[in-house]
């Protein structure tokens, strides 16, 4: 009897089974995570709150780091997400705009997950590695090439390779073009450097909030935000010959 192809194409039982139960496992340490923090991430506790075996678990995940890799693969894939739905939801059609609600989608998934994104940018676990090359990058590289496509994927290439880039030394432009691009496709190395400090500028505040150092601004720690990558990607833009702010 002639398999049908639709048939044939869909997991078997088993693949199913071990997806459930997979995604059981990364369910169960991400409650581990934000009821106790990523550096209280326990295998045996992870296994006993599913009630089985840390030996039946190495099924799944042969080792911490491969669950710890996964973990993290997913947290940036979420974040990745949040960034994106955030861009999907807006009609505004400015570009600088449209990178301020990327990095507001941004703040909001780190402010409501703070437990897992102090797994991605909190301190690092002891002695876990993330492979090179891996998923955990691949992911990261997905959510670069975002703010990278609605920061400059409106103007050509003859505007961004003249870029202002006063104020930097030949050495920091020299060395930029050894950076690889966080997103898809390289960058001038002005632009390169400039992406760095936009990112770092955005980063920097969602870890200040995040880990609590500037609750003291209560309920304008958003506005505080928008404001300052404003004034960051003013600058940004400002450099790039042309560049409409207006959209």
């Amino acid at each position: 009897m002639p398999v049908d192809e639709h048939t044939a194409a869909l997991p078997s039982l088993r693949e199913r089974r071990r997806a459930a139960a997979t995604q059981e496992i990364l369910d169960a340490a991400e409650r581990q995570i934000t009821e106790s923090g990523p550096a209280a991430l326990s295998l045996r506790a992870v296994a006993r709150s599913l009630g089985m075996t840390v030996q039946a678990l190495y099924h799944y995940f042969p080792s911490r780091d491969e669950l710890v890799t996964a973990l993290i693969t997913k947290a940036y894939v979420a974040l990745g997400d949040a960034v994106q739905a955030a861009l999907d939801a807006t009609r505004e059609d400015s570009p600088l705009e449209r990178v301020v609600i990327a990095a507001e989608g941004y703040r909001q998934w780190a402010v409501d997950h703070p437990e897992r994104y102090q797994l991605l940018y909190g301190t690092p676990l002891r002695y876990y590695e993330a492979p090179v090359e891996g998923t955990t990058t691949r992911a990261v590289r997905r959510m670069g090439a975002i703010f990278e496509r609605e920061m400059f994927g409106g103007f050509t290439p003859a505007q961004l390779a003249a870029v202002d880039d006063s104020g930097f030394s030949p050495a920091l432009v020299a060395y930029m073009e050894q950076i690889p691009s966080m997103g898809e496709g390289a960058l001038p190395s002005p632009l390169t450097a400039l992406v760095m400090s936009a990112w770092g500028h955005m980063h920097g505040l969602v870890v200040l909030e995040v880990f609590g150092h500037t609750a003291f601004l209560g309920e304008h720690q958003a506005e505080i935000f928008r404001l300052g990558m404003r004034n960051s990607l003013e600058d940004i833009f400002g450099r790039i010959p042309s560049a409409d702010l207006a959209g």
